[in-house]
Order: structure tokens, then C-alpha cells, then sequence
């Protein structure tokens, strides 16, 4: 099977109940109905107790474009902060970032993509562009001891331009490496990845950056995700994005589905011996709230199961 990592640093993504963003952020971000301010900081609550050890805990994007994520500096100034658990969030550009600290931020992370037209559609300027924007982030960041964290969309595929040459993946992860990301979540955002194309990409990207750099953020839209996932563990890699109960998807790829749910991968780690420090039954019952907060299904099938049972 391959020699798998003793411990997995398993990171859940808010962003991925709200719009797609391996990593809260984006779980709640598709939602049409605006998600109560209170709703957000108790699910982070939950999650705090779970042994997660980073929770991703909202967006500081433009409200205008993301209204669900107006409450932002509300939401990670309502959390309680365990010890333990550490709480990025995304910041696009400066004044991101500035709004960020003022509201207590601690750690943060860019969104990039190897998908020229992708990064045009979602942060609305070229690749080449968006790393000036990374840039001067990630400078201001380094000045304030912020450690920053980095994503790149369309690792596995693009809505738009279809399959994208590893390649493209290694060169835009080697410039975020380069610029002082000290962790880089390659996302399969539409969630067309095979363990064979992960693993293309993988060996390829890691010939630009070392494989304790690297973090897989995969979505589940064809099935694949936990396939996915266990091929980035042979290869190495030890951090996993998911999201309670696999809500989320991506604005801007139409009929992709959530992160793969943070039960399935838990109950996976598990079941290979791989210690992830996390409480499954816990994990469920955050599940369960958000679902019921949402009058959502959740996307678990460990979950499904276990009620079923019930």
C-alpha cells in the first residue's frame, strides 16, 4: 500500500459550508439564504472540540461580491479559541489582509490558481497578477510574525479549460513556495481527479516543492476524493482540507460538488491505523447541527450509516 504517515494534520475548512473555499469559508458561502452570524461561530465552536487542529474560520473577500461573508470580523472575533486549534482565514489582497488582523487574525492564506481563465473569474486578475497581490500580502504578513498558507485551484482540472498540465500546477505552487507560503493546498476544485492524474501532478510538483510543503484540498463531485486522497498519502503528503459534512462547492464551476466530507476522510485514517488526533463522533454532531441549521442532507456516508443504524 505504500508507506503512509504516521499522523495526519487534518484541516477543515470553514469556507467549504459556505462558498468553496482546503479550506468554513466556502461551506457556507454557496448557501442562497444568509447563515446567522451565531450559527457560524457555534459550528466553529464544535469543531474547536473535535481535535481539529486548524479550522479555517471565514473569508475577508469584498461583501459586495460575497455577502455571506460580510460578518467576517464578526465571526472570528465571536469563536472561542482553543489552544490548540489554529484559525487562518482567506485574505485575497492587502485590504483583506488589513481587515484580517484588525479583527485578531493569526494566520492567513491566498488563493491562487494554474488556470489563467479560472483566475481571472474568481479573483478577477491573471496569474501573474494576482502573485504581485500575494506578494505585498504576504510581506506585511512576514512584518507581523503571520505565518501565511497558500491554495491553487484547477489542480487536477478547470471548468473552462479542461485538463491543465502539472507543469502549470508546479510552476504557480514554486511561486507561492517562493514568496514565503509555508504551505501550499493543491485543490481539485471541480473534482475530476483520479488517483492516476493526482499522482502525475504530484510527482511533478514536487520536483519545485518539498512534498512537507504540500497539502491536497479534493472535491468529490465524480467519486474519486478519498481515492485521491490515499494516493497523496503514498506519495507523502500528511495535511488533508475537507469539510464537515462535505458541503461547499465552487462558484465558479457549475455542478461540482463540496470538499470530501471530514467524516469519511477521519473514518479513513482511522480505519489505516493513521493517528489524526480527531473525535468522529464529534466531528458527526457538528455535522448533524449545521445540516439541521441548513435543513441540508449531509454529504457523509459515514454519516448516512451511522444514522441509519440508529
Amino acid at each position: 500500500m505504500g508507506n503512509f504517515p504516521t499522523a495526519v494534520k487534518h484541516c477543515l475548512s470553514y469556507e467549504q459550508l459556505i462558498k468553496d473555499y482546503p479550506w468554513l469559508r466556502g461551506w457556507l458561502q454557496e448557501e442562497k439564504e444568509v447563515v446567522p452570524t451565531k450559527v457560524k461561530i457555534q459550528l466553529i465552536d464544535m469543531l474547536s472540540g473535535t481535535g481539529l487542529s486548524v479550522i479555517e474560520a471565514t473569508s475577508f473577500v469584498s461583501s459586495k461580491w460575497v455577502p455571506q461573508m460580510s460578518d467576517h470580523s464578526d465571526v472570528l472575533r465571536g469563536i472561542q479559541r482553543a489552544p490548540h486549534v489554529q484559525y487562518p482565514v482567506l485574505t485575497p489582497n492587502m485590504q483583506g489582509f488589513q481587515d484580517a488582523v484588525a479583527a485578531g487574525a493569526t494566520e492567513v492564506a491566498v488563493f491562487g490558481s494554474a488556470s489563467e481563465t479560472f483566475s481571472r473569474k474568481n479573483i478577477n486578475c491573471s496569474i501573474d497578477d494576482s502573485m504581485l497581490k500575494f506578494k505585498e500580502v504576504i510581506k506585511a504578513a512576514k512584518e507581523q510574525q503571520i505565518p501565511v498558507r497558500g491554495y491553487v485551484s484547477c489542480a487536477l482540472g478547470c471548468p473552462y479549460e479542461g485538463r491543465i498540465e502539472p507543469a502549470k500546477v508546479a510552476e504557480v505552487a514554486s511561486m507561492l513556495y517562493g514568496i514565503g507560503c509555508y504551505e501550499i493546498s493543491l485543490a481539485d476544485t471541480i473534482g475530476v481527479g483520479t488517483p492516476g492524474s493526482m499522482l502525475q501532478m504530484l510527482q511533478r510538483v514536487t520536483q519545485e516543492v518539498p512534498i512537507s510543503a504540500l497539502a491536497v484540498h479534493c472535491h468529490d463531485t465524480y467519486g474519486q476524493a478519498l481515492a485521491n486522497i490515499l494516493t497523496a498519502l503514498q506519495m507523502g503528503v500528511s495535511v488533508v482540507d475537507s469539510a464537515v459534512a462535505g458541503l461547499g462547492g465552487c462558484p465558479y464551476a457549475e455542478g461540482s460538488s463540496g470538499n470530501v466530507s471530514t467524516e469519511d476522510v477521519v473514518y479513513m485514517l482511522h480505519g489505516m491505523g493513521i493517528e489524526t488526533g480527531v473525535n468522529l463522533d464529534k466531528v458527526m454532531e457538528a455535522g448533524d447541527f449545521i445540516c439541521s441549521a441548513l435543513n441540508r442532507k449531509t454529504n457523509s456516508k459515514v454519516s448516512l450509516a451511522r444514522n441509519r443504524k440508529l
